[in-house]
């Protein structure tokens, strides 16, 4: 162990931390109108509605693989009867599916961000520069769940989880990840890149979550119906009609 890893696995993970919050804060404080995900979906529907759903529903099963994977001890799964084997297997065929759907529905949004040229106009700096960081976190991810299916593969719930446990406790274990395969090493650096980005790209609409319109209160509107009462209209063109009026609730 040398200073390298020390920076890099001991200090450099509570930067980006204290970067994402604090930009993230300062983007919401003076930048409000912007914390949005820009949609570019009046320029072109049809890529968008293959490309979108493929990218956002594939990246929610790899967050939450990677958090089963870095919180969850091997021990508790011992103590649930899961075995090994099992676990394992799981990891690579769900992971793996989910982050191939991820990586191929980026690909789509990106063909469609080039070749649209309405879309391509709405392209801003801190898109170029995440667009590839996000494509190269994924590519290291995928490599790194392929050397699983090695005969003798690193068990990264040993080492990489290890260490990110150890973030939460103030006291980061830095021989876990210094003595990491490269691919893993890898995979975090960019992961760290991504998360410092992150407050300066669209990538900030993930914190936008409509959630108070699960509880949004009912409102009362007035609504009239097409009910017609003989003698209620006048002969001529302009003939009126008299209509009921009723109430009905329902959510705004």
């Amino acid at each position: 162990m040398n200073h390298l890893h020390t920076t890099l696995w001991g200090v450099l993970p509570y930067l980006v931390l204290a970067l994402m919050v604090s930009g993230s804060a300062w983007r919401y404080r003076y930048d409000r109108f912007g914390f949005t995900t820009r949609s570019s979906q009046l320029h072109e529907h049809r890529l968008l509605s293959v490309g979108g759903p493929l990218f956002h529903y594939g990246l929610l099963f790899v967050v939450a693989g990677h958090v089963v994977g870095l919180l969850v001890p091997e021990s508790l799964t011992e103590r649930l009867h899961i075995r090994e084997w099992l676990y394992h297997a799981n990891a690579v065929i769900v992971g793996g599916a989910a982050g191939l759907a991820t990586l191929a529905g980026l690909a789509i949004l990106l063909y469609r961000r080039l070749r649209v040229p309405a879309v391509r106009g709405a392209t801003s700096r801190s898109d170029r520069l995440v667009h590839p960081v996000l494509a190269a976190v994924l590519l290291a991810g995928l490599t790194a769940t392929a050397t699983t299916l090695e005969a003798h593969p690193y068990d990264y719930r040993l080492g990489v989880s290890v260490w990110f446990r150890s973030l939460f406790t103030l006291d980061p274990d830095v021989p876990a990840m210094a003595h990491a395969p490269l691919v893993y090493q890898v995979h975090a650096v960019l992961g760290m890149a991504l998360f410092a980005l992150w407050p300066f790209s669209r990538l900030v609409h993930a914190f936008t979550a409509p959630l108070g319109y699960l509880a949004r209160p009912y409102v009362v509107y007035r609504s009239r119906g097409a009910r017609h009462t003989p003698g209620s209209e006048r002969s001529g063109p302009y003939a009126v009609r008299s209509e009921p009026v009723r109430d009905t609730g329902t959510r705004r």
